[in-house]
């Protein structure tokens, strides 16, 4: 092709024009970059990505919240604090974040009761949360206890070797204790034995595995607790009920002779047969969504007696290859009829409620000329029953959903229903630990194989070539 002057002259016209568009395209573009933005989480547990959980529990959250990091000018300390909160900000577009150098405000830091760099303090309706190590799971705690106006009162009964919510033995409490209160929830304890009263602020009232009798004045202090409305939780274990009898016949459920053997437990590699397996579940409130397995170590079965005000649902089913053992559990051990033992799928959990009309209200003298009032809507009475009290324990709570079944089921006797299947988030493991052989092989690899690899790659490529 023959380039004349007017064939040069459009062809740097070209160029010029391409070039004005090009760098128009590349303007435009860093204009929308910054007016959107866009993040991927490639991290194999996603944890640069807000959790389910999380989110969750700022769906519960309809005000604005404010938090407020108390941190001096020192990018190291600020940087992470900007980066959690923008995750939360992202999905909940009021959730507003304010630095504050405590070091110009000294009077309201001691006021405050700031004792760290870098805590934060969060705002919801007038309510505050004080953060002291901020991260994803604190903060959703924090943000989760906000949304729970009402505070909930669990009471513990002692004083018969039931299991406690401040022990630290395997059999304790403490670790599921510790995350109900993460929750918001106030944890106590009572020894009616002592104090033959039940608390009248107690949302629900938990009997978790007694290993000696309950006096029958205590057991009547507990009857009637439940006759006059109260939420109970009640952590049964196979054998002797230790005096609680006349409150299973009020609910009207009987715990079966015997401990629950499965033999499905088998294929998970677990060869205690007293583990019993559940991993399916109706659809109730507290097991709405919920799609985790649970173990139950040396279970009690359930059974249901019709003669109850109370309606009952089954909660917890053990799988068809179950049973009750009702002999010792060693050696060879199978299903026998004709010793009474019942052939599964078992009951392990009941739901029980019945509607209530709460008490009127004292009336003053002055009042008894206004108008009768409307009959007091019915309320509902709550009770779940579990032939199991270990699951949640120190040594089991961490197996399966064990933990997040045990808070569901709390939820829903302190009625608070919103709190449901939000799960406990757990921090991934990001320790890499190595045998002093494996430390030395990677070692030995790198500084010395690796190297030697790559020169004789190296020297053989060029004697080849030399040798063209």
């Amino acid at each position: 092709m023959k380039i004349n002057r007017k064939t040069h002259l459009e062809i740097r016209l070209q160029n010029l024009l391409f070039s004005l568009l090009f760098l128009v395209a590349v303007g435009l573009v860093a204009w929308l970059s910054t007016q959107y933005s866009a993040q991927f989480d490639w991290t194999a547990s996603h944890r640069h990505t807000l959790s389910e959980a999380s989110r969750k529990v700022l769906d519960l959250l309809k005000e604005p919240v404010a938090l407020t990091a108390y941190a001096r000018e020192n990018q190291q300390v600020r940087e992470p604090i900007r980066d959690l909160v923008e995750r939360y900000s992202r999905y909940k577009k009021d959730l507003t974040l304010v630095f504050v150098n405590p070091d110009t405000q000294p009077e309201k830091v001691r006021q405050l009761g700031i004792q760290m760099d870098g805590e934060v303090i969060a705002a919801y309706q007038g309510r505050t949360e004080k953060i002291q190590e901020l991260g994803e799971t604190s903060l959703t705690n924090a943000l989760q206890r906000l949304a729970t106006a009402q505070e909930r009162h669990v009471v513990f009964l002692e004083g018969h070797g039931d299991r406690s919510p401040q022990g630290r033995a395997n059999h304790d409490l403490q670790q599921f204790a510790d995350e109900l209160k993460r929750k918001g929830i106030t944890v106590s304890m009572v020894n009616l034995a002592v104090t033959p009263i039940i608390p009248d602020n107690t949302d629900v009232l938990v009997i978790a595995g007694p290993r000696t009798n309950l006096l029958p004045g205590e057991v009547r202090l507990i009857q009637d607790y439940v006759t006059k409305g109260g939420n109970l939780w009640w952590l049964g274990d196979p054998g002797d009920p230790h005096g609680l009898a006349p409150l299973a016949e009020q609910l009207g459920v009987r715990f079966l002779p015997g401990t629950v053997v499965d033999a499905s437990t088998q294929l998970l590699g677990i060869d205690d047969p007293t583990f019993a397996l559940v991993a399916d579940y109706p659809p109730h409130p507290i097991t709405q969504g919920f799609q985790q397995m649970t173990m139950f170590p040396t279970a009690a079965a359930l059974n249901q007696n019709e003669k109850s005000e109370f309606e009952k649902e089954p909660l917890l089913s053990t799988l068809a290859r179950s049973w009750t053992e009702t002999g010792p559990i060693e050696g060879k051990i199978g299903f026998d009829a004709d010793q009474g033992e019942k052939q599964g799928p078992l009951d392990l959990a009941y739901a029980l409620t019945r509607r209530i009309t709460p008490p009127e209200p004292d009336k003053k003298p002055e009042d008894k000329k206004m108008p009768k009032e409307e009959a007091k809507t019915p309320d509902e009475q709550r009770i779940v029953v579990v032939g199991d009290g270990d699951f949640l324990s120190n040594s089991f709570l961490g197996n399966g959903g064990n933990l997040e079944l045990g808070v569901n089921m709390i939820q829903w006797l302190g009625r608070g229903d919103a709190m449901i299947n939000i799960p406990a988030r757990v921090a991934p493991d990001r320790n890499l630990q190595l045998s002093p052989v494996a430390s030395g092989a990677i070692a030995i690899g790198f500084l010395f194989l690796l190297p030697i690899v790559l020169i004789g790659t190296g020297a053989w490529v060029w004697f080849k070539r030399r040798n063209r």
